[in-house]
Parts: structure tokens; C-alpha cells; sequence
């Protein structure tokens, strides 16, 4: 055994990835993370030794590595540190384009005599600008250094050292319970805990230190719900057996608890003495970030034994139902392995739009190299014609060096510089509008928004992936049991709703029996056409599947029947099952002042025991030999009870492998009884009856397969959008212009249902229809079919009416229906309902009776598919009845599998085998594990806003797609594709199959591929597989489930899809890869976090790690609609236009002085004067941009909500393209010559003025340019026009005459080019033709302007703007002044053509938003949760609707076709009869 640990461990060493030998071997870039301490360290010869020391404080273990001490146990999520951060931000800053070409401008700015604007007027705002970022930035990674100083700073227990010691001391058990004033019953009455049984003040050197000051080689102690500070071998558990329970939620999501054992070599010791003078030597693997395997062995005197992943106790897990648990540090700080799968360097994250500004910088950069080649060729030509010729200049030559560098410096701000420091303002403005928004405000946590970085804040506006976390991200980690399927009939189970309604959430539930008696013929149905018991609507709804009705059967309703007839076999039947609820698990009861608690291994069974003590079998107490039952025949009655205990003679534990758990007990009648719950396909193998069983389940699946082909070919008929998705929207809307007043006017819109719009004529009346989700199962497309689906063999034929299948085809029903109830019409009418309503008693529950082993079956698991296509969690429960000579001889087998030292878990399982076999089915259980609120809404919402969903998960495979189903990231339809490794077939043929399966379909559906971590493994290597791995999910599919899913796996998945994108057509987004987004809320999250473009942390239950280090934190999930589709795309929209109109207002604003240099000989001077160009981009033109950068709204929140389409607005980059710019550049270029040649014209020309002077002239061009440029952003380009941007106006607008007074007042007097000494007062200011002449040049451009926008607008609403070449046909204008022209979103067109709505010009989204009705109706839809009255109307269901206990269908399907529930339609006219 030697031999093979000691091979284990050098061989693990030996396979490590060459890259660090290879980076040792020499080379620039190893010497040079050398140089800065980050290169990674030589694997060890034999792994890193530990001793186990009696006192580890003294001495100082040396890593055999680097012949140093082992790195200290603190870690670090900022991202620099004091030494690196300023050349890092210097070099981040000057890596902008902007600031780069700032830099060299104000080079040779400075050298004496070149520039003509000044000397210093380009390096000092630089440096000014750049540290107020710098300053911001570090100001944020201060904040992230503050919070890793709290984590570090935490404290511990530890064996030496420190401020107050502690000691343990050996006593009875009844001193064992660290819990004050508690009773844990069934676990200290009798047992002994174990050798370290309490602490207490005194001697043994236990202090208190801070986990900054643990070292490799500490020996640490932890109390229950502590978290594990470092990894850590387990040398004691104060617990039974000696087993420790953590949880590794943070770690890898799993909500399971872990079981965790002491090393075999030291359980023959008997005190804690003992155990840390015994010599242990541990060596252990050298630092790597697999989670799931550990190697290493412990060495003693006389053996060594194998050290697993099992006698490992990692950081970032929580010590769970454990007192306390001791253990010796292997691995500190960084090199833990949970803080290997994190980004340990991260940098400093670029907004995707800065590549864009950068291109723009560039363009401008060759423009403003154009202009000074311009002048330095008109002054070629100046100095030919004139110069030479004119002898009062003819000496005067300027040098070619001063004109080429005054030009250059005269038109550097061309490209504003302040261009970065007033986006950083604006960002500052946005991000308080983040974290201020009472919409994402999270009342029950006080949580709100929060923006921890400001730099990507308009990247949240062009997320086309999302990778989410599961456990505590999308769920709340809460299980609840919800439904039942006994005998073949499915029961609903609400007690724990109503007890949260009432606001007791730990005492079970009381069940209204009285509901149960119908008392008219109206009550004895309801309108779903169930039949027999009448109850009030169900308060659940599951949410992937809103729209689909729910069984009428309450487990209430269940226990009723147990109590009016006990011997009948159903009761007998349903007794058994929920005896096994109360026994087969491994439960603990805690009981404190009467109300018992429960601790669990896994939130799973927590939800099984709740649910077994709601319907009345509560476990008292339960120890390793016994467990007590307290059954109460009757919920209302607690008094009334009676004690069974059974005897636990084994219990097999559940692992991943087997699926199953089981347990034998000796029942009070002396009988041994089996017990065994688990996954349906390891519990169907097992049965009795395993080939009916399969064949049923067969039928089932392929019925199922069938609704999911009428499903997929209903969605197909459905308009499409430009992406694929189906549109929140479908608007029909004519091409007819208005024939009289404007397009501004008002408009009427005329709502009502989808049968009243089917009556009037669609060619005068257009629609805006809002589509709903299709029912994602009990399909029934045709009358007949339904009529088949209503009837069902034997006596559950009352109640079994909308399920189809495999049994659906007899027709022996009691029942007689004048019309299928999928169509709107008379309800079922029983044919002997007269004696039946008239009876309270047993007769109401005569469907109840035995069933056939066929029957059962095919109901059975009909009812697991429906249970997992609702996303609840699905077990099979199973038992047999054992003889005693049947259990003595497997006792034996079982007995020796476990005292084995080899192959202990192989041996258990094979074990097993021996016993699980001819099981007879008992039901099937479907556990709701609870999503966040509005999460699946939130999801369809994304989805519908092209954005795709992608779950990474540590969680099991079966559970990750169940919480998909959950969270519709599964849509009912969904293709489904596994890849697993393990399969026969190679995972290239797998890749293949799934690709040749896709390109088949004749329309391609919604598709989703799952896939594990220990498949993603043999993908993260360059490879072909992978190559095909990144196509097929890239393009071919709609989400991707990835589970038992490591943090660096996680990372790895976002920097794939990160660095992987088409070529886009457009030349400035040429290169732009799909932004991602990362959203999860523990440790293991954090890598994905800090890969992806955007990281967003929860303040969720494992932790706000991942909110301290994430880039924006919320409470909820459901935020993150509004914190995208609102927020996201209006700072893009506003950072775009920023981005735009400063470059349109400076090439505006000096293109006037460009014109001027054809007067001044091309010698470079400045049209304006220099002091007010100085302060002209800071106090006259900065506000026009900023404040609508802060506040501009160009549509409101509920259309982004309402519309989430709209989105792509930023996807598709159309703030911020080359098109965009054009446009602006042609308007600045437009404008510019305008004004100066209407101002040269007017007044500098050869008209008659007062001053003709060049200061004179400028300043008319100057404030032209003022007033225009603040005009135009501040008023007539906003939409949202709030009174503090009005307001701004009136200042700036007021402060520019102010300026001018001043200048005249305080200018010195002299002979300067610009004379301004009271040139204001007494020459051109009092000048009537300077006047006329400023206000005819506003008008023009005014009138200009207005024009264009009127244009524009009607085109718009008349959807003639973006027809292209279809303007030369003559049939557009036909249509354009007709009036039967009409065109339908979504049947027509091409992305970018206008024909979809998300390309529809915010203009026309603008002009609906003023209509009062749709305003409403927008706001409406943009509730993420409706009114429960609308949404029952919009899903079809009222309070009296609930499906059938035991087909588990509705026939969504066909009351959709014949009713058209939840087809709202607003009809869309106009005053004049043509619509908008």
C-alpha cells in the first residue's frame, strides 16, 4: 500500500501540465514574472510534507519549492497593489487613442514659438483629466482592498499562539451539546459523541487568531455554521460516528451537505493527546484547482494509508450539523483550491464602445492630418501668388516647422480633450441613477442596486450571452414538496402555502375539509371540466409552465379519504407511502419550547420530512439504532396521535453513482422492511414488474415526443422576429400617410379580445397583438383527438380527462360530454350525479379504487414527465417486505463491504445490488425547488431581447435541468442534446450527431445542449473537438446547461464565447466579440465573474463575495431585466450620442476657422479669440452634452420593458457606427459651412458694418456656434427635455453675453488681431447688422433643421424611411397615398429593413409612447408579475380552473385555437381613420 500512495502522488505530479517546467526552462517571459514574483512555481519530487505537530506556532514550515515559507493564508480581489498601480493605470490610460494623441500634441505644443493657441493649454488639462480617472479608479479598487482586509481579518481557533486560550476536556456525553437550551433528540441520549467533547478556559494553548496569521501546519477548530478558513485535513469530528456534514454551496454549488470522515490511521487513537503526539506525517499533492480529486497519504510509524477528498475539508465550505470539527492546514491564501479557480490577476476592464471611439479618434486623427496638409498646401500657393509679390510681407516668411505645428496645434480639438473626463462625468451621473432606482430595490433583504465600477456602465446595454449561477442565483435553495403521484393519481400539496399565507411557517397546516362536499351541479364541476370535488384555485403555479392547469386533488383531500375509509387499499396504499416519507432518510429532530427543527444532508429531504409532518407522520426522534414516528390520523387535530418505532438495521447511503438511497427497518410488527427512493432510472431497473414498468415508460416518452412536434410546429406558425425569437409584439400597420393633420396629433386606439377582432375587418382595423408562450404539454391539436384524450379505461375515467397517452383510446367513461372540453362550451355532465350530490361520504372517492399494474404505470409516469417538465425535482419510491433469512444472508455480504480498506465504496454498491431487486412501486414525489421571484419571467424576457441563456452549475446533471424547465431556460418543446464522455461513443460523433441533427430540422426549434464538467475537461485543450464544441454552441443552439461545473471550468466557458465571434459588416465593430455577462453570487463564482465583459454579484445565501468583487450587485435576479433593458440601453444610447455629438459639435465649431485660413494666407491663425477658445469646451459647450447624458430618455422604461426587442439597439451597435458618425460628420460639415459663409456674407463680407475687424467677425461666428451647438443638443435632439437640462441651456445661453461683457470690461487695452477692449459696447455690439445677422444664421440652421426632423417624422409613421431602392417603384407611393396598404411585422422583410419591430426608428416608438391608451397598455405589459386577475385572464385560467388528478394534461393546446385566450389586441387608428 505503500508503494501505490507514494506512486499516486508522484505520478499526479507527474501529470501536471508542462507549462510551468516549461516556463522554468528559461525565456523573457519567465524571467520576467520572475522578476515580479508571479512565475509559477516547479512541482515537488514527493508533494508537500505536512507534520502533524503537538505545537505548530514555534516553528515555521519551508515549501521544498522555492525553499521559502509557505505563502500566508490571505487572499486578494483587488486588482493592483502600491507598487503597480500607477505605471499599470498610466499605461492603461494612454493605451486610449484620444489620450495618446493629446500626448503628442502637447510635445511640441510646449517648444517656444510653434503653437499659436498658447503653451501649456493641451499638457495641463491632459494631466488634470487623466488623474481625476486615475483617481476614480483607484478609488474603486480601494473599496475592494477595504473588503478583502474584512475577509482576512476574520478569526479562528488555533492550537498556539494568540491573545486568550481555551482548552478541551473529556466528559459525559450529556455535557456534549455545544447548543445551549436544546434538546437534539435521538442523538446525545445514550451514545457518546466522541474523545473532544467541549471547550472550556484553561490550559492546551487553543487561541484565537485571525485567519491572516494561519500557516501550513496549524492546527484549527471550528464550530458548527463556521466557515472553513483554509484546506484543512479533518483529524476529529465532534459529531455520531465521527462524520462531518459540510456544505460546499459557495464552493460548487451543490446544495447537498458533504460527509466527511477522519483519516483510518488515526481512529485508533482515543484522545486528542494522543492524536497530535502520534507523529502523522501528511503528504499531499502539490496546489492545483481540481475539486473533485485529492491525492495524498498519511504516514505513522508502523503504516500509511491513502488520504482522499474524502478526509478534506476545503475552504470555502460551512461546517453543517456538526459540533465542531478539528483539523491540520495544508494549503493558505492563494494556493487554496477554491482561490486556484479565481482569477488571481485580473485587469482592468474596457468598455466594448471604447474600440469604437478609438476608430473614430483615428478617422479624426487622418482628418485633422488632411487639413494641415490643406493649409501647408495653400500656403505653397499663398507664398507664389502673394508673398513673394507683396513687399510688406515678403521678408515675413513663416518657417515651414512653425506652420505645419501651429496648424496641428490649432486643430488638435477636432478631437475634444475632454472627451474622456466628461464621459467619466457622465457615468458618475448614470451610476447614481443605478444605485438610486427604487425599481431594484429589494424591500425584504434592504438591499439595493449598487454600481461598483463605473467603467462598463454601457456595456449592460449590448450583453448578448448570459451566464448564470443556479444555486442562489436563479433559486432561493428551498425545496418544498408539491406533488404526489399514489396508485396513478396525482395530488397536489399546498399546506405550506397556506401556512406562508398566514404567516406561520414552522406548524403544519390545517386542511379545510368542508371544501370537499359539492352542494349544486355548478359546484360539482369547474370549468376545466374536472369533475367531483370542488376546491378554491391553487395557489401554486409552476413557473415554467404558468398556463397549465393544476390537479383538483389536494393531499387534503387524500387524508379525507384515509380517514372516512382506512381499510380501503388506496388508504392502505397511500399510508405506506407516507410512512416511507418518515423513514427513509437521515434526518435529524431538534426540538426547542415544543417546535422541532430538522438537520438535513440535503435540502431535498428536509422538504420529504416537512411534507411527511404536514400530512401527520412527524419524526420525534431518530438515533443510529431507532427511529420514533408520531402519526396523527387528523392535521386539525394534534392531540389525537399514536408513537410507532422502528428499528434502523442499515442504511445505504445515496451517492451521485448509485442514485438511490435505501434503508431496512424492523417494523413495530417484527417485520423487516426495504425502503428505497431514487431516480427513476435507477429505481426502474429494480422493479418487480421492471418490464411493463419500461414498457409504459416507453409509450409515455414517445406520447411525449409527440406533443413536443405539435408544440414545436405551433411555435413555427408563429410570426417571427429578426433573431428567430417570437415578438412581444405583432403589428399590423399600413403604409397610408395621413390625409389631414400632423403625424403629431392625437391618435385613438380601440382594445378588445382576439373573437371580437375576428369579426371586423382587418384591412380597416389594425392590431397589435400580444402573443403568449404555447402550452408545453397536454397538447391536443384536433376535436377528435381531444375527444380520444377525454376518455380512459377503468374507474378513473372521472377524473382522468385531458391526459393523453398510451391508455387514452378506450372509451369506458362515465361520463357523457356534449363537446370537448378544450373547446368553449357545456361542461361534462355525470350520468348519476343525482345520487352522488347528495352523498358526503365514500362514494365521492369511488374512483379510488384499485387500479391496474399497467394502469398504474403509464399514469405514473406520465405524471414524472409532466412533475419534470414543471421543473420539480422527481424520486420514485419503492419497498419490499425481507425474511429474516433473506436479510442474515445479505447481512454478511453487506457487513464485509463495509470494514473493507479497498475499494470500500465499489464493494458497498456491488452490495446493494444483492437487496434492491423486486421492488414493488409505492408513488413518485415532485419537489419544487424554489426560484428567486420573477425569474422565469425575467429569463423570457431576456430571451425575447436576444440574449442568450447559459447555466453553469456544480449542481447535478438532473437537477440543473429540472431548475431549466423551472427558470424556461428549457422551453417545453426544447431539443435537448447530453454530451457525456463516458458514453461508448466518441465526444467528436457526439458533437457531430448533435450538429447533423440541427442542420436536419426543417425549422430550427429551440435547442439546448448539457453538458458536465468531467466532458468539458477533454475540451478545454486546443483541439478539433473543441473547435466543433465552440461552432455548435455558438451557432446552432439556444442555451447551454453545464453542470458539476468547476470555477475554472466556468471561466473558461465565458473567455470561449468571449473571444469567439462572427465578422460583423460593420467596419467600426468589425473585430467586437459577443459581450458577455457573468451573474452569480458565491466564491465559485467569482472567476466567470471577472471573465466575463460584465460581472454582476447577488447578495444571495452563499455569501457577497461575488457582490464585493462583481462589477454591479443586486438582490434579486429579477432585476437584472430592468438593470439590462432599461438601464443597459439607455446609457448606451445616451454614451453613444455623447460620444457623436462632441465630435459633431468641435468639427462643427473649427471648421468655421478652416474657412478662414483661405484669408490668412494659410499661416495658422485662429479665427477665435484664444481666451474664449480656451474655456469654450468647459463652460459653453460641456453642459449640452453631459447633462443629456445623465438624463435623456429616449423611450420610457415600460416600452423597454414592454419591448424587449428594443435591445438589440445596442447588440447590433446602432448608437455608435460608421453610419451613425457619417451622418453626424455630415450634418457638423453642412452646418459649419453654412454658418460661415452665411456670417462672411452677412457681415465680414462687403456689406456695410460698424467693425470689420477680425474679432469682430469671430466672435458673430462664435456665438453663432455657441447658441447652435446648445440649441440643438439641449433642445431640439432630446427627447426627454427635464427641467434641469432646459435650465442649463438658460444659463449657458446667458453666460455667454455675460462673458462677452466681461472680456470687453476687462480685456487690456492694445493693438492685438483681436481687439475686445469694449469692442462689445461700442462697436459691433450695438451694431444692428451683427444682430441681424446672428439671428438670420440661427433661423436658417433652425429652419434647417426642423424641416428635416418633420420629414423625417412622417416617413417614419408611414414606414416609408428605410424602403431603399423600393423609393423608385412606383407602387410604394401608390401604397403611400392609398388606402389598402398594409404590411404585417414579422411575415415580411429582412433584418436592417425596417420590416421588423426592433428595427422600427425610435421615432415611431416616440409618437406611440404619447398616446395615452398605449402608454397604458405598455405599462401593462411591462409588470414583470401582472395583476393576478389579468394574468389568470391572459393565461386562461380563473379560480375555479384546475386539471384532473391523474392525466396531469390540459389541453392548453386546443382552447387556445377555438378561444384565443390571452390574445389581447389593441387596434390602432388614427383620428382620420389611417393608424400609427
Amino acid at each position: 500500500m505503500t508503494d501505490n500512495t507514494q506512486i499516486g502522488v508522484e505520478g499526479e505530479q507527474q501529470a501536471r501540465p508542462a507549462a510551468a517546467s516549461q516556463l522554468q526552462t528559461g525565456g523573457f517571459k519567465h524571467k520576467l514574472l520572475k522578476l515580479l514574483g508571479r512565475a509559477p512555481l516547479p512541482p515537488s519530487t514527493s508533494g508537500r510534507q505536512v507534520p502533524l505537530l503537538a505545537d505548530p506556532s514555534g516553528q515555521t514550515l519551508i515549501d521544498p519549492r522555492n525553499g521559502r515559507p509557505y505563502i500566508p493564508n490571505t487572499i486578494r480581489t483587488s486588482r493592483y497593489t502600491i507598487y503597480n498601480f500607477l505605471p499599470k493605470q498610466l499605461i492603461f490610460q494612454f493605451t486610449r487613442l484620444a489620450n495618446f494623441y493629446f500626448l503628442c500634441v502637447a510635445i511640441p505644443q510646449m517648444i517656444p514659438g510653434v503653437s499659436t493657441t498658447g503653451t501649456y493649454t493641451t499638457i495641463i488639462p491632459l494631466m488634470l483629466f487623466i488623474s481625476f480617472t486615475i483617481s476614480k479608479e483607484g478609488y474603486d479598487d480601494y473599496k475592494r482592498y477595504s473588503l478583502d482586509k474584512v475577509e482576512n481579518a476574520r478569526s479562528v481557533l488555533r492550537l498556539g499562539g494568540g491573545s486568550s486560550s481555551v482548552r478541551y476536556s473529556n466528559s459525559s456525553a450529556q455535557n456534549a451539546n455545544p447548543l445551549k437550551g436544546r434538546k437534539r433528540a435521538g442523538t446525545a441520549a445514550t451514545d457518546e459523541v466522541g474523545v473532544l467533547d467541549r471547550v472550556e478556559t484553561g490550559s492546551e494553548n487553543w487561541r484565537r487568531v485571525q485567519w491572516r496569521d494561519l500557516q501550513v501546519g496549524d492546527i484549527v477548530h471550528l464550530k458548527r455554521d463556521e466557515d472553513v478558513p483554509a484546506d484543512i485535513v479533518l483529524l476529529h469530528a465532534e459529531s455520531e460516528g465521527g462524520l462531518a456534514y459540510v456544505e460546499t454551496m459557495a464552493l460548487d454549488g451543490e446544495t447537498n451537505l458533504k460527509v466527511k470522515q477522519v483519516s483510518a490511521a488515526l481512529k485508533r487513537y482515543d484522545t486528542f493527546e494522543e492524536i497530535i503526539n502520534s507523529g502523522a506525517m501528511f503528504v499531499v499533492e502539490d496546489p492545483n484547482p481540481d475539486l473533485y480529486r485529492f491525492e495524498g497519504r498519511v504516514e505513522l510509524a508502523e503504516e500509511t494509508l491513502p488520504l482522499t477528498l474524502n478526509e478534506i475539508i476545503l475552504r470555502g465550505c460551512t461546517i453543517r450539523n456538526t459540533a465542531a470539527v478539528i483539523g491540520v492546514v495544508i494549503n493558505t491564501g492563494e494556493e487554496c483550491k477554491m482561490r486556484m479557480n479565481t482569477n488571481r490577476n485580473p485587469q482592468a476592464k474596457r468598455p466594448a464602445v471604447e474600440t469604437t471611439i478609438n476608430k473614430i479618434v483615428l478617422t479624426l486623427v487622418l482628418y485633422v492630418l488632411a487639413l494641415v496638409a490643406g493649409c501647408a498646401g495653400g500656403y505653397v500657393m499663398f507664398q507664389r501668388n502673394t508673398e513673394r509679390t507683396s513687399f510688406y510681407i515678403q521678408d515675413l516668411a513663416v518657417p515651414w516647422a512653425h506652420q505645419i505645428f501651429g496648424n496641428l496645434v490649432q486643430f488638435n480639438n477636432v478631437i475634444p480633450l475632454a472627451l474622456y473626463v466628461s464621459l467619466e462625468i457622465i457615468k458618475i451621473g448614470q451610476m447614481y441613477f443605478l444605485n438610486s432606482d427604487i425599481e431594484m430595490y429589494d424591500e425584504k433583504t434592504d438591499t439595493p442596486a449598487k454600481c461598483n465600477t463605473t467603467t462598463i456602465l454601457e456595456d449592460l446595454g449590448c450583453i448578448g450571452y448570459v451566464f448564470s449561477d443556479k444555486t442562489g442565483t436563479l433559486t432561493e435553495n428551498v425545496m418544498k414538496f408539491r406533488k404526489v403521484s399514489i396508485a396513478g393519481v396525482a395530488w397536489m400539496h399546498e399546506m405550506d402555502l397556506e401556512d406562508s399565507g398566514k404567516g406561520k411557517d414552522k406548524k403544519p397546516s390545517t386542511w379545510a375539509s368542508g371544501a370537499l362536499g359539492p352542494t349544486s351541479k355548478d359546484d360539482f364541476r369547474d370549468r376545466s371540466g374536472a369533475p367531483g370535488l370542488m376546491r378554491q384555485a391553487s395557489r401554486w403555479r409552476p413557473s415554467g409552465r404558468p398556463d397549465k392547469a393544476q390537479p383538483a386533488l389536494t393531499t387534503g383531500h387524500m387524508l379525507e379519504h384515509i380517514r372516512q375509509d382506512p381499510d380501503s387499499p388506496f388508504a392502505q396504499h397511500a399510508t405506506q407511502y407516507m410512512l416511507a416519507l418518515s423513514l427513509c432518510h437521515t434526518c435529524l429532530p431538534e426540538w426547542d419550547d415544543g417546535e422541532v427543527d430538522f438537520q438535513a444532508a440535503s435540502p431535498d429531504e428536509l422538504a420529504l420530512v416537512r411534507a411527511a409532518q404536514e400530512l401527520g407522520y412527524l419524526v420525534v426522534s431518530r438515533t443510529t439504532q431507532t427511529v420514533t414516528i408520531r402519526i396523527s390520523p387528523d392535521p386539525n387535530n394534534r392531540d389525537n396521535y399514536t408513537e410507532q418505532t422502528y428499528q434502523i438495521l442499515d442504511v445505504i447511503e445515496f451517492t451521485s453513482k448509485r442514485k438511490r438511497m435505501s434503508i431496512t427497518l424492523r417494523c413495530p410488527d417484527g417485520r423487516i422492511w426495504l425502503l428505497t427512493k431514487g431516480a427513476d432510472s435507477a429505481i426502474l431497473p429494480r422493479l418487480r414488474l421492471n418490464e411493463l414498468a419500461k414498457q409504459k415508460e416507453s409509450e409515455v416518452r414517445q406520447s411525449v415526443e409527440v406533443e413536443n412536434q405539435q408544440l414545436r410546429k405551433l411555435e413555427y406558425s408563429e410570426p417571427r422576429n429578426s433573431f428567430g425569437g417570437r415578438p412581444s409584439l405583432n403589428i399590423r400597420r399600413s403604409f397610408v400617410q395621413a390625409k389631414r393633420g400632423s403625424v403629431y396629433g392625437r391618435t385613438s386606439f380601440e382594445m378588445d379580445t382576439l373573437a371580437a377582432l375576428s369579426q371586423v375587418n382587418s384591412r380597416s382595423v389594425p392590431q397589435i397583438t400580444i402573443p403568449e408562450e404555447p402550452a408545453s404539454r397536454g397538447v391536443s391539436p384536433t376535436p377528435a383527438v381531444a375527444a380520444d384524450l377525454v376518455t380512459s379505461p377503468g374507474p378513473y375515467s372521472a377524473v382522468d380527462l385531458t391526459s393523453p397517452g398510451p391508455f387514452s383510446t378506450e372509451r369506458n367513461s362515465r361520463f357523457s360530454y356534449v363537446q370537448s372540453p378544450t373547446h368553449d362550451g357545456p361542461a361534462p355532465t355525470p350520468k348519476s350525479s343525482s345520487s352522488r350530490l347528495n352523498n358526503n361520504g365514500r362514494d365521492r372517492f369511488s374512483f379510488l379504487q384499485a387500479p391496474t399494474d399497467e394502469e398504474i404505470f403509464g399514469r405514473v409516469f406520465r405524471h414524472l414527465d409532466d412533475f419534470s417538465s414543471e421543473g420539480l425535482r422527481t424520486l420514485l419510491f419503492a419497498h419490499r417486505y425481507l425474511s429474516e433469512s433473506e436479510y442474515d444472508s445479505w447481512k454478511k455480504i453487506y457487513r464485509e463491504a463495509e470494514t473493507s480498506l479497498v475499494d470500500r465504496e465499489l464493494r458497498i454498491e456491488e452490495a446493494s445490488e444483492h437487496i434492491e431487486q423486486s421492488l414493488d412501486l409505492l408513488g413518485a414525489s415532485g419537489i419544487e425547488d424554489k426560484l428567486q421571484e420573477g425569474v422565469a419571467e425575467t429569463i423570457d424576457r431576456l430571451r425575447r431581447a436576444n440574449i442568450k441563456i447559459w447555466m453553469l452549475t456544480g449542481d447535478k446533471r438532473e437537477t440543473a435541468i429540472n431548475i431549466a424547465h423551472s427558470a424556461r431556460i428549457c422551453k417545453g418543446g426544447s431539443n435537448i442534446y447530453i454530451l457525456d464522455a463516458t458514453k461508448p461513443e466518441s465526444l467528436h460523433s457526439q458533437i457531430q450527431d448533435v450538429v447533423d441533427t440541427i442542420d436536419a430540422e426543417e425549422e430550427r426549434g429551440h435547442n439546448v445542449v448539457v453538458i458536465d464538467g468531467h466532458t468539458l475537461t477533454f475540451l478545454e485543450a486546443p483541439s478539433q473537438e473543441q473547435t466543433l464544441f465552440i461552432e455548435l454552441v455558438m451557432k446552432k443552439v439556444d442555451s447551454v446547461i453545464c453542470c458539476r461545473a468547476s470555477p475554472a471550468q466556468k471561466a473558461f466557458l465565458v473567455t470561449a464565447v468571449r473571444n469567439y465571434g462572427p465578422v460583423s459588416r460593420n467596419w467600426f465593430l468589425r473585430k467586437q466579440k459577443p459581450l458577455t455577462l457573468a451573474i452569480g453570487d458565491g466564491a465559485n463564482d467569482l472567476s466567470m465573474l471577472l471573465a466575463a465583459h460584465v460581472g454582476i454579484g447577488i447578495s444571495g445565501k452563499e455569501g457577497l463575495q461575488a457582490a464585493r468583487v462583481a462589477d454591479y450587485a443586486i438582490a434579486q435576479f429579477r432585476f437584472l431585466a430592468r438593470l439590462l433593458l432599461v438601464h443597459g440601453r439607455l446609457n448606451y444610447a445616451r454614451t453613444a450620442r455623447y460620444v457623436l455629438a462632441t465630435f459633431w459639435k468641435e468639427s462643427f465649431f473649427y471648421l468655421g476657422t478652416a474657412y478662414y485660413q483661405r484669408l490668412n494666407g494659410y499661416t495658422g491663425t485662429s479665427l477665435y479669440e484664444s481666451a474664449s477658445l480656451t474655456v469654450s469646451t468647459t463652460m459653453f459647450t460641456s453642459l449640452c452634452v453631459i447633462l443629456p447624458g445623465i438624463w435623456e430618455q429616449e423611450l420610457q422604461a415600460e416600452t423597454l420593458l414592454a419591448v424587449p426587442e428594443l435591445y438589440v439597439f445596442g447588440q447590433r451597435g446602432k448608437g455608435l457606427n460608421l453610419k451613425k458618425f457619417a451622418q453626424w460628420m455630415f450634418g457638423a460639415a453642412l452646418e459649419g459651412t453654412m454658418v460661415w459663409f452665411l456670417c462672411w456674407n452677412l457681415y465680414g463680407g462687403e456689406g456695410p458694418v460698424k467693425d470689420g475687424g477680425l474679432y469682430a467677425l469671430g466672435t458673430l461666428v462664435f456665438s453663432v456656434n455657441i447658441v447652435w451647438i446648445n440649441l440643438k443638443l439641449s433642445i431640439l435632439d432630446t427627447n426627454y427635455k427635464t427641467s434641469i437640462i432646459l435650465g442649463a441651456f438658460g444659463i449657458t445661453f446667458a453666460g455667454w453675453w455675460i462673458w462677452q461683457v466681461a472680456l470687453a470690461g476687462l480685456y487690456q487695452a492694445g493693438i492685438f488681431p483681436y481687439i475686445v477692449k469694449t469692442a462689445f459696447f461700442t462697436s459691433f455690439g450695438n451694431d444692428a447688422a451683427w444682430w441681424v445677422a446672428f439671428f438670420a444664421v440661427q433661423g436658417c440652421l433652425a429652419m434647417l433643421e426642423l424641416i428635416y426632423r418633420s420629414v423625417k417624422r412622417d416617413l417614419v409613421v408611414a414606414g416609408l424611411w428605410k424602403v431603399g431602392r423600393q423609393w423608385l417603384a412606383l407602387s410604394t407611393w401608390k401604397r403611400a397615398v392609398g388606402d389598402r396598404g398594409r404590411w404585417e411585422e414579422g411575415k415580411e422583410g429582412k433584418e436592417g429593413d425596417g420590416s421588423f419591430l426592433e428595427d422600427w426608428d425610435v421615432e415611431l416608438w416616440q409618437v406611440m409612447e404619447r398616446d395615452p391608451v398605449v402608454k397604458e397598455k405598455l405599462g401593462e405589459m411591462s409588470k414583470l408579475v401582472p395583476d393576478q386577475e389579468n394574468h389568470d385572464d391572459a393565461h386562461g385560467y380563473d379560480d375555479r380552473r384546475g386539471g384532473d388528478g391523474m392525466g396531469g394534461g390540459s389541453g392548453e393546446f386546443g382552447r387556445r385555437q377555438s378561444e384565443g385566450v390571452g390574445k389581447a389586441r389593441a387596434d390602432v387608428q388614427r383620428d382620420d381613420g389611417n393608424w400609427v
